[in-house]
């Protein structure tokens, strides 16, 4: 079977749907909030219930970096703990979604730019579950993971993302997971607790990103070296905002923009996320 006669079947299969699935960049923030009712689970729990259902769901995660562009591809994905110092509660969790090796593969034919490989090896990294869990607790909706390469630079992201906008129209939900101010670094620990806490560069370059993202300024955010030393400060290393990228890059003509979760924590994190559509 050639690659299109393939992807046509999967297209077929899913069905175009009236309305195109929006498009999500989620702000993750601690693993705790895979287990915590707050806020922000709260928010991705009801953010579930005011979109459409989707047939899967394919997720873009800071902690998933590999030389080349991956997919995961195997029927029942690992739940991955990455993370350590947390309580065992945490590590207990088991997401049981099911994975999909046919949209796996459908997913890569629609790839132009580079060769995607078939991962079966990886799984749901905690950039993945924790929100999912949230928002599909019952783990009856299939997940997919899609690797960052991180020998590429950020406008190789944004354009690779735009080659999966024909998913939007098929009930695949994509979302980007990270954080677009992310400084382990330099956070305040004793402030976690204390509301809205946060250093004012990171706060100023916060609101420039949201400005950018409203206004449709992507260049600009692809160029996010050239926004000043706050940028920098916010992005010391890219994985986490990477992710952002792969959004913007699925942004149509028409789409709305909206902002959620727009919180500063420990002074130099932010929760801040985007939906589109």
């Amino acid at each position: 079977m050639t690659t299109l006669t393939a992807f046509n079947r999967f297209t077929d299969s899913l069905g175009e749907q009236e309305q195109q699935m929006p498009v999500l960049f989620i702000g993750h923030g601690s693993p705790m909030n895979g287990i915590l009712d707050n806020e922000f689970s709260q928010k991705w729990a009801k953010l579930a219930k005011e979109i459409p259902t989707p047939k899967a769901v394919l997720v873009v995660s800071a902690h998933w970096l590999s030389k080349g562009t991956r997919i995961t591809a195997m029927d029942f994905p690992q739940t991955i703990h990455d993370f350590g110092g947390f309580p065992q509660e945490l590590f207990d969790v088991q997401y049981k979604a099911t994975g999909s090796a046919e949209i796996a593969k459908e997913t890569a034919s629609i790839i132009k730019s580079t060769q995607v490989e078939m991962d079966h090896d990886w799984g749901l990294d905690h950039g993945a579950w924790t929100i999912i869990r949230h928002m599909y607790p019952q783990a009856n909706i299939p997940v997919l993971q899609l690797s960052i390469d991180y020998t590429k630079g950020p406008q190789y992201h944004y354009d690779l993302a735009n080659e999966l906008a024909a998913l939007r129209k098929k009930g695949v939900l994509i979302m980007g997971s990270g954080n677009m101010v992310h400084n382990l670094r330099m956070v305040a620990w004793d402030k976690l607790n204390e509301n809205e806490f946060g250093f004012d560069w990171a706060v100023q370059i916060n609101n420039t990103f949201k400005d950018l993202i409203r206004n449709g300024q992507h260049d600009k955010l692809i160029k996010y070296e050239q926004l000043g030393k706050e940028a920098m400060l916010a992005i010391p290393t890219p994985e986490h905002y990477w992710p952002l990228l792969y959004t913007l890059g699925l942004k149509g003509s028409k789409d709305d923009v909206s902002i959620f979760n727009d919180k500063v924590v420990g002074g130099s994190l932010t929760m801040t996320s985007v939906m589109i559509g």
